[in-house]
Order: C-alpha cells, then structure tokens, then sequence
C-alpha cells in the first residue's frame, strides 16, 4: 500500500459512520469476511463503488474502449441525479470509497458537486476519486467547485507532446499542462491528491521514464502506468500482450525503475503482468460497477450492458443485482477458473 492510500485509510477510519449506522457498517464487514471464508458465491455490501455519471466524452482516444465496436453500439447519457442519489442513500453506510467515472469525461456532469456535497453529507469519510482528461474549455472553473472535497483526481495524459496529441484524439497538450499547473497550485494546501496516469502502448511506452520526470517537475506527487486492457479493444489482436514482455519494453521498465529512484518525491505504480487466469479477477467481488443508466455490467474494463448486465440499480437495489441469479452464476465460473467469453482478451485472463 502506497503512501497516499495509506492517508486515505487513515482519514477513513477516523470519520466512520456514527451510531447504529457505526454498527451497521462493522456488522457488513464481519459478513463480507465469513460470506468469503465459507466461499460463498454471495456478496455483502459492497465498500466500494463505481458510479458513471457520464458516458459522454469530448475527446477520442485511441486507448479507450468507447473509440470501437462496443462502445460504438452503447448508449450515451448521464445519470439522472435522482438516482445516483437512491445509490447512495442505500449504500452509503457501508461505503469506504466511492469512485464518480466511468466510461466518460466526469466533468460533462453539471451535477458533479451536488453528488459529491451529498456523499460528503451522509459521511466525510467516504474516499470520493474520479478520472478527467482535464479538457474541457472550462475545466478549471468546474474543478475549482469540488477541490478540497474530492479525495483523489486522477488525470489521463497518455504521453508528452506529440505523442499526446496522437493518442488522445481532439485534445491539446498545451492545454492540458496549462490546466495542470493551474490545477496543482488550486490543490495546494487541500485534502486532494493529484495523480497522472498513462496508458501505456507502443506508441508512448518510451516516454515512461519522462513523464515521471515531468510529474516531478509538476510537483505531482503521484503517477501510475496502466496495462491496455484490451477486453473491449476488438481491432486489436491478443497477440499485443507480447509486447509487454519484449526486451525493448522491459529495458525501458528498467530505466524507469532507474529514473523512478532518483525521483523520490513521486510515488510510481504500475503491474504489467498478466495472470492468465479468471480467478485473479478482483471485480467479481469488488468495485461493482453502475453504468449511467443503471445497469450493473462485469467491471469497468468492458462496462456496456447491451454485452452483459446482471440487472438495473434503478430498478432494484444494488444488494438484490449484486446476488441475482445471474451474478452469482458469474461468481461460480470464477471459483471454477472458468473465463466467461465476456471477459475474453481481458489481460486478467490471458498469458
């Protein structure tokens, strides 16, 4: 656990729920443990969750799961508030974070503060993140509402300058590290962390040792490198994932591990490690998944309902999807390490 995880279980456990709800959320832990030592195909509440807000996005990103065939056939919108609202009233405490992204840019949701005021309402303690691509034309005027009560902004960058621009369809790298800096002083002195992200491809892997040094100099403190997941990616053959495992790429892995060292002030995480296996899938279990319009798909690697859904929030309560019949025929292709063909080309389930 990296230090800023850390800070966040800290923060979480000096602002647990109060009173009955106190009891309520120690009582959900304790089952979530027996349900998953007698290995049950049952789950508790869950303590984390993922809410889409938006699946509009202003950008077109050649790593995103929305650029192709699936994403291509789902539908768009926003989550009515009234419902994501009904989500929190019915989970909040259990909840010990709680992430407001999804398959779209989380600031093309007007209601964004109103959502996080509310999480914050029912317990301060809740860990609120999202994921931006920081390009909206008026990004800044829309994050400044919500620093200093969400807990973690991460930013997707993808690459530095042209390499940028190549990947991340429609966006400015100017821009972008404009509204980094102004972002990084709006931060200073709060509760937010910052933390950068990149996919990592053939085509920017090179650029991993300078962009932690770019988060360095940013005075960034966090910057994670990310595997393409290519679950949803369908023009893209399996045979990619070899990539990560070619003496150029882990050379590279070598220099960053390097340049990493002499930058002791940002904390750099990342796993490119398949594990050729279903069962090493945590999301069968965890970090569930509510799509804009309700409907609780797999994970958020492959989040389109029309592909596989095991039923709608809005129509029932998370608790009664999350041990519906079709979820927990999902749960018991896992304790069998049988990969459903959802999840197929998944780096989870591949060598």
């Amino acid at each position: 656990m990296n230090k800023r995880r850390l800070i966040k279980a800290f923060n979480r456990l000096l602002h647990l729920p109060k009173g009955k709800y106190f009891a309520y959320y120690i009582f959900n832990k304790f089952r979530h443990y027996y349900l998953k030592l007698i290995k049950s195909s049952k789950v508790a509440y869950p303590s984390t969750i993922m809410l889409e807000l938006s699946n509009q996005c202003n950008l077109a990103c050649t790593t995103c799961p929305r650029e192709y065939d699936f994403g291509k056939a789902m539908d768009k919108g926003l989550m009515p508030k009234e419902n994501a609202k009904k989500i929190i009233d019915e989970l909040w405490p259990y909840l010990d974070s709680i992430g407001l992204t999804g398959m779209g840019e989380t600031f093309i949701y007007k209601d964004i503060e109103e959502i996080v005021d509310y999480i914050k309402q029912k317990n301060s303690g809740i860990i609120i993140s999202v994921s931006t691509n920081a390009m909206l034309p008026n990004f800044i005027e829309l994050v400044s509402k919500v620093v200093d009560k969400i807990d973690t902004i991460q930013v997707s960058i993808d690459g530095i300058g042209e390499v940028y621009e190549l990947i991340r369809k429609k966006a400015s790298f100017e821009v972008l590290d404009r509204n980094l800096k102004t972002l990084v002083n709006l931060c200073k002195n709060t509760k937010t962390t910052l933390m950068l992200n990149m996919v990592v491809t053939k085509e920017n892997f090179h650029q991993m040792p300078d962009l932690v040094m770019y988060t360095n100099n940013m005075g960034i403190s966090y910057l994670d490198f990310s595997q393409l997941n290519l679950a949803a990616v369908t023009n893209t053959p399996i045979s990619y994932y070899s990539f990560y495992k070619s003496n150029e790429f882990l050379k590279t892995l070598d220099i960053l591990h390097d340049v990493a060292k002499l930058h002791k002030n940002v904390t750099v995480t990342y796993n490119f490690k398949n594990q050729n296996s279903f069962k090493s899938c945590p999301f069968p279990w965890s970090h569930f998944y509510v799509s804009w319009n309700g409907f609780m798909p797999p994970c958020c690697a492959k989040p389109f309902p029309k592909e596989l859904n095991f039923g709608n929030a809005f129509d029932e309560n998370v608790s009664f999807v999350l041990n519906s019949k079709k979820y927990i025929q999902h749960r018991n292709l896992w304790y069998k390490n049988v990969t459903p063909k959802f999840c197929e080309k998944c780096h989870f389930t591949t060598k």
